[in-house]
């Protein structure tokens, strides 16, 4: 099987500037300039079929056509990458092992929307992967492949590394915006929209990092190839991370649409010590949970959707059959909790409320209505706030207790407690 992206991600291993261009990098760039005018390049991309593989799926061609050009006011290209959804490293990979790849990317998408000033917005707990960023761009900007005149052509590009500081609501783009901008970062409510007011109330065109380091690829070989990688309108390939109980954890760079079975059985060996599977995660922490028996499912956005799950940022977690169910609960509403900004009181209320209801079940003081309690929350959680992040959170919180329901209901008539001395003071702390 091809690999695009992932060819890179040799262990210990960074590809510098000389190696990347040896390998052809930096001509699909230097290329764009000569086979499309701007429109054309974004029309490549719509044909391309490529999705914001951040985790929203929207298609990335589309989302750039949406950005106006007759304001007046600059347009900025803003890179999303504070990668902080639970189960989800793919980025970091990028980061670590081919920053030009990324680089180059954002030329490309730069030249497509009259961008001249560009920010990558990096998770703070990526120390080393920054470093690795901050010396590419240094790279970058040494062979002329940034700044004034590019490639010898009338068209500049500016780029700024900025840090995050370890938030997750900062990964929702317009908190990611608030953040750039200095301030704290809470979600701004919708409409106006990035792409029409964004950052500093300008036009803003914002990708993730994986969505952006495969422009290089469409441009060399076409959008009609890249589209046939994939499934239906969800063209090529897909970096997916693929965590716990299986025998290879790693990144896997596979068509949109490959069966979850398939990833989990012969890409990632199988479940640990040759259990039985339990259920998957497919796309982050945020999205519902699949038994075991759901998962011929084909992994891209529009099969997971109809599954009444999402693709997400493509974080697979696999559960065996030792998980306790309520336990994996509790600890990503422990997680939402914490994340929450605090902003929306359905969300600061209610991440906080069925965090306190699983934390006394895991004590053991649970009672049968408090599993329709959950629900019940939950049904006031999703579609009320500014940003996604309850939604993230009542995905999880309605799918877990509603398939693995016999499991809940056991384990609050057991009486059984399974709080850790650490777990305690994570709570006490909180």
């Amino acid at each position: 099987m091809e690999k695009l992206i992932s060819k890179y991600f040799v262990p210990g291993k960074t590809f510098w500037v000389d190696e990347y261009i040896a390998g052809g990098g930096y001509e699909a760039a230097r290329s764009v300039f000569e086979k499309f005018d701007a429109k054309g390049l974004i029309d490549e991309v719509k044909k391309s079929n490529l999705r914001g593989l951040g985790g929203a799926g929207f298609p990335a061609g589309m989302k750039w056509s949406l950005v106006p050009q007759t304001t007046g006011k600059p347009v900025y290209l803003v890179v999303n990458g504070d990668e902080g959804e639970p189960g989800t490293f793919k980025d970091k990979y990028i980061f670590r092992h081919a920053p030009h790849l990324l680089l180059e990317g954002m030329m490309i998408a730069a030249y497509a929307n009259n961008v001249h000033k560009a920010y990558i917005y990096i998770r703070g707990e990526y120390v080393d992967e920054y470093r690795t960023m901050a010396r590419a761009l240094d790279e970058a900007y040494a062979k002329g492949f940034l700044g004034k005149k590019i490639f010898g052509k009338d068209f500049d590009l500016e780029i700024v590394l900025h840090r995050g500081a370890g938030a997750y609501i900062c990964g929702e783009e317009t908190g990611l915006l608030e953040s750039l901008e200095g301030k704290k970062g809470f979600p701004r409510l919708k409409p106006p929209f990035p792409a029409v007011v964004g950052l500093f109330g300008c036009p803003t065109v914002i990708n993730n990092v994986e969505t952006l380091s495969y422009l290089r690829f469409i441009v060399e070989r076409g959008a009609d190839w890249f589209a046939k990688l994939g499934s239906e309108k969800n063209g090529g390939l897909r970096l997916f991370s693929v965590s716990g109980h299986v025998k290879k954890p790693g990144v896997y760079e596979l068509p949109l649409g490959i069966p979850l079975k398939e990833i989990i059985y012969d890409h990632a060996g199988g479940i640990r010590n040759d259990r039985k599977l339990k259920a998957v995660v497919p796309g982050g922490l945020s999205a519902a949970i699949l038994r075991s028996d759901e998962i011929e499912v084909g992994m891209d956005f529009d099969q997971l959707r109809a599954k009444g799950t999402m693709a997400g940022s493509a974080g697979v977690m696999v559960f065996d059959e030792t998980t306790c169910m309520v336990s994996a609960l509790h600890v990503t509403m422990r997680f939402y909790a914490h994340e929450s900004c605090g902003q929306c009181s359905p969300c600061r209320e209610g991440t906080g409320w069925v965090h306190k209801i699983l934390q006394r079940i895991v004590e053991g003081r649970g009672r049968i209505e408090d599993l329709n309690n959950l629900l019940d929350i939950c049904s006031f959680m999703g579609g009320t706030t500014i940003c996604a992040l309850a939604d993230g959170a009542a995905m999880p919180l309605r799918s877990y207790p509603e398939k693995f329901r016999a499991e809940f209901e056991d384990f609050i008539r057991s009486g059984k407690s399974i709080v850790t001395p650490k777990a305690k003071e994570l709570v006490s702390h909180h």
